[in-house]
């Protein structure tokens, strides 16, 4: 720290050439006030503003008023700041307010200390033996106060989930309180990446155990945590948040109000008091703002710092009436220890002070240089915004308070259903709609159901203002008999009165509409077929043949025979492959070449298989060949060996069937059926399509198919594997979830809807629809679905992959291989004709002989495929009449190999 203020000070003359940056100055005359100076890095100028209208407030009751003068600088700039600060030293300021930038500002502090300038710090400070004045609340205080909050919620475990190391010093003092016996504290920074992205941890938060989560950090950081917890999916009613930064007044935090969220913070000041909307009427006047713009209740843009930096010139000033204070001009460029008269006795008495009046934080005292004597409001966000709900005060026991929650109704038409009582019919058990609460105490009345009807019900009365009591009505749904004017179930119960509503899986239909009312529907959905998901195959056998395609079978069949004739042929038309078969006679009568019918085809198959054989080609083109199908049969294997692999541990299932056609053709013989009485029944007995006539032909020639309910179905679809039950595609969609050898099969055979039934033109139903959309417009009723569908209970089951399992390898993924091999095979006859050619020519001129009459000695000798022997001494061969036969011998010509000179 020496070292920077010391390089500052060398570096001061030639900072003092830009000093023009920025300065503004207010207030008066210097010899007939106090001067203090502000350095802020505040892009949004607010500290700037409070600034101003605090010293403007405090001058009304000041014999000496104070004068104020604002440097700006980037957030971070350390070296331009201290260019400031020396500048507003030569004009004898007599306090500095800092910047929020932690560095900085512990350089601004270490030169103001040691010019014995009093140096105010409005932020969190992490050390409280700096010679700073800071109003800000110690750590250790706003850990007591989260102690004693987490202490009223008897948690036993909870989240501590912090920004940087610093809000380490939080967790150090809860820990220390809690001593051996505390909660189970699981501790996670959710800035790992230092990139804004918050995401990667609270999908661990989401995966965990833990609900209950203590965040602290910045204001801009736990904002943002927040609002990527809502996008993460964890901001609902089964989280809750205690945040610990003291702006939580300040987030936006209306759309949270609507998803249930519960948040619970701190806040050092009432945004009614005078004091903050004196403050706010000035902000929105130098912004050209309404002033009349209402805040949220229990929120305001008032940030902890602006109050800070308000109440520390209320300090100032108080302290400047007891304690007579003419600051000097300081020259911070000078070595020697010019410092500020009085400055440290004025720092003094201002930690001295107590102030009970005209701040907006409250009382200011202090311990030292820790501030004391303060309190919290505690705040809850509930749906009419932040609501205090209790006061925390060090040394006193912390009990929450909270207001009783009204529902705030207009007495008019459009809101006539307030305390009025209605009857609702629900089926019990019918899970997920409605079941029994499972406790060890005994239950009654509403509170012995749950489910998503409940909830809906639930909703509805919350945003419409009217009272409930739930009657189990059964399992029967209710018909409606035009011929003898005969309802039953529900629908019987509705219309004679005794009920008001009812809310189950209940589908909308014209026949049922003929005798009550629906409202919109809450749930669209369709007939689907319930069935147990796809059994294993059992293994063919021939399954080893699957890695490949019947057509790459074929051409590997085509191959394997054609690079067997390429190596017969070629090894016929190469002279190097004649061997003499016996080595001893130096002057043999035949050659022999090995490359027959026979061994070719050996060959080739070791080659295929891996193996290898005894055979070994020597001539140029033989081996080009061979090179050409080794390379050709690596691919080939590896290809079939990875395959296999993969066909061997996975194994496709195979279902019975996989639509509506096969159930309705018995495939399999699969029997099927649905329940006896409701929507579902009624659209096979009513249906005109064929197919669906066919089946209700079937459940009505077999009445054991159907069942009472759709439990009993479902139950009966996993006691057999030859039967399927048709039923709502949404029961089906709750049932897969919970049981892994269940699913779906094909489409919906419908469209419909769910419906809440009333009384025939009810005069209400305008308001239940009207509420319903609201409902659906802010996400209730996809909330309450997933709640009831994939959270209560869900999750036994893993999703299934789409991925159907390895696919047979045809020709498009195995062309090229097959390309190199032919392509190789046609050049090898190229040069191998080219060569045997040439051989043919020398061995002519050697000889003597035509060349015509040479090759086609040769060329019968390379047909002749019968015979794998060449008689070399032979009196109807045109050689044997030549000039050169009785002297020479064909061992000296030329061949076309590179590296061997057969014997003759």
């Amino acid at each position: 720290m020496q070292f920077w203020l010391i390089t500052l000070i060398l570096l001061w003359p030639n900072l003092c050439q830009v000093q023009s940056y920025g300065g503004s100055r207010y207030g008066g005359n210097r010899e007939q006030s106090i001067r203090i100076g502000l350095i802020t890095d505040d892009e949004s100028d607010h500290i700037r503003q409070t600034f101003e209208h605090a010293i403007a407030v405090v001058n009304n009751d000041l014999s000496v008023p104070l004068q104020g003068e604002v440097e700006h600088v980037n957030y971070g700039n350390s070296l331009l700041a201290f260019g400031q600060l020396c500048r507003l030293m030569q004009s004898g300021v007599g306090a500095v307010f800092g910047p929020s930038a932690r560095h900085t500002a512990a350089h601004l502090l270490t030169a103001c200390d040691a010019k014995d300038i009093p140096f105010v710090y409005p932020h969190l400070s992490w050390n409280a033996q700096t010679d700073g004045f800071n109003l800000h609340p110690h750590p250790q205080d706003i850990a007591h106060a989260l102690y004693d909050i987490i202490t009223q919620f008897d948690w036993s475990r909870f989240i501590f989930c912090y920004e940087s190391s610093e809000y380490l010093t939080i967790l150090d003092e809860l820990i220390s309180l809690y001593g051996i016996k505390g909660p189970v504290i699981k501790v996670m920074r959710y800035d790992l990446n230092l990139n804004g992205n918050y995401k990667s941890v609270l999908r661990r938060i989401r995966k965990s155990e833990d609900s209950r989560i203590v965040v602290v950090g910045s204001t801009e950081g736990v904002a943002e945590l927040l609002r990527q917890a809502q996008q993460v999916g964890i901001m609902n009613e089964d989280y809750t948040y205690l945040v610990g930064n003291l702006d939580l007044h300040t987030y936006e935090l209306e759309e949270y109000k609507y998803s249930e969220a519960n948040i619970t913070g701190l806040r050092m000041f009432d945004p009614a008091k005078k004091e903050v909307r004196d403050l706010l009427e000035t902000l929105h006047q130098q912004m050209g703002e309404d002033t009349t713009q209402a805040e949220n209740p229990g929120a305001t843009t008032i940030t902890l710092a602006m109050a800070l930096t308000y109440d520390a010139v209320r300090v100032i000033a108080e302290a400047s009436k007891l304690v007579p204070y003419q600051p000097a001009q300081l020259n911070c460029s000078e070595r020697h220890d010019n410092v500020q008269p009085d400055g440290s006795t004025f720092r003094n008495y201002m930690r001295s002070l107590e102030i009970l009046n005209k701040t907006i934080t409250g009382r200011i005292f202090f311990q030292g240089n820790v501030r004391k004597g303060f309190s919290f409001d505690v705040i809850e966000l509930q749906p009419d915004g932040l609501v205090k709900v209790g006061t925390w005060e060090e040394g006193k026991d912390f009990e929450f308070k909270r207001p009783p929650q009204v529902a705030h109704f207009q007495d008019n038409e459009e809101n006539s259903l307030v305390n009025k009582t209605f009857n609702v019919l629900i089926s019990v058990p019918n899970k997920p709609y409605a079941s029994l609460v499972e406790s060890i105490n005994t239950l009654i009345g509403n509170s012995q159901y749950e489910g998503y009807g409940i909830d809906l019900i639930k909703e509805l009365a919350e945003k419409l203002g009217f009272n409930f009591t739930f009657i189990n009505g059964g399992n029967d749904y209710g018909s409606f008999n035009k011929s003898t004017n005969i309802t039953t179930g529900m629908l019987k119960e509705i219309v004679e009165g005794r009920a008001d509503l009812a809310i189950a899986d209940l589908t909308i239909t014209s026949e049922r509409e003929e005798v009550i009312d629906f409202s919109l529907p809450f749930m669209n959905l369709g007939i689907a077929i319930l069935y147990i998901t796809p059994q294993k195959a059992e293994p063919a056998l021939f399954s080893f043949m699957d890695p490949f395609s019947k057509e790459v079978w074929l051409y590997l069949g085509l191959a394997y025979l054609g690079v067997t004739l390429c190596l017969f042929v070629l090894g016929r038309l190469s002279p190097s492959e004649w061997d003499n078969p016996y080595p001893c006679i130096e002057e043999p009568e035949e050659l022999e070449n090995q490359f027959s019918i026979n061994n070719s085809l050996w060959f080739t198959t070791g080659a295929l298989l891996q193996q290898g054989s005894e055979i070994a080609p020597k001539a140029l083109s033989t081996r080009t060949i061979s090179s050409i199908w080794w390379f050709f049969t690596l691919i080939m294997v590896s290809s079939y060996t990875a395959n296999l692999a993969a066909f061997l541990t996975i194994v496709n299932p195979t279902s019975s069937i996989d639509n509506v056609e096969d159930l309705a053709n018995n495939k399999d013989e699969v029997q099927y059926g649905a329940k006896r009485t409701g929507s579902t029944r009624n659209f096979f007995l009513t249906s005109e399509d064929p197919i669906y006539m066919k089946m209700n032909e079937y459940m009505t020639t077999h009445p054991e198919m159907l069942t009472e309910t759709n439990q009993d179905g479902v139950k009966k679809v996993k006691a057999s594997t030859k039967y399927a039950f048709l039923m709502e595609s949404t029961s089906i969609e709750f049932n897969t979830v919970r049981e892994c050898n269940l699913t779906k099969i094909g489409d919906a055979l419908d469209e419909k809807g769910y419906g809440i039934a009333m009384v025939k033109n009810w005069p209400y139903r305008d308001k239940f629809n009207n509420a319903l959309l609201e409902l659906q417009e802010q996400g209730v009723l996809a909330r309450l679905k997933k709640k009831w569908w994939n959270e209560i209970g869900a999750g036994v089951c893993s999703a299934s992959s789409d991925d159907s399992g390895p696919s047979e390898l045809g020709m498009d993924n195995l062309s090229g291989i097959y390309a190199v091999l032919i392509v190789g095979s046609i050049l090898t006859f190229i040069f191998s004709i080219l060569y045997w050619c040439i051989f043919v020519f020398k061995k002519a001129k050697f000889y003597d002989v035509h060349f015509t009459d040479a090759l086609v000695e040769e060329f019968k000798i390379v047909i002749s495929f019968s015979e794998n022997e060449r008689i070399l001494k032979s009196a109807q061969s045109v050689y044997s009449r030549s000039r050169n036969s009785s002297s020479q011998s064909i061992e000296s010509i030329e061949t076309d190999s590179e590296d061997h000179t057969p014997q003759h």
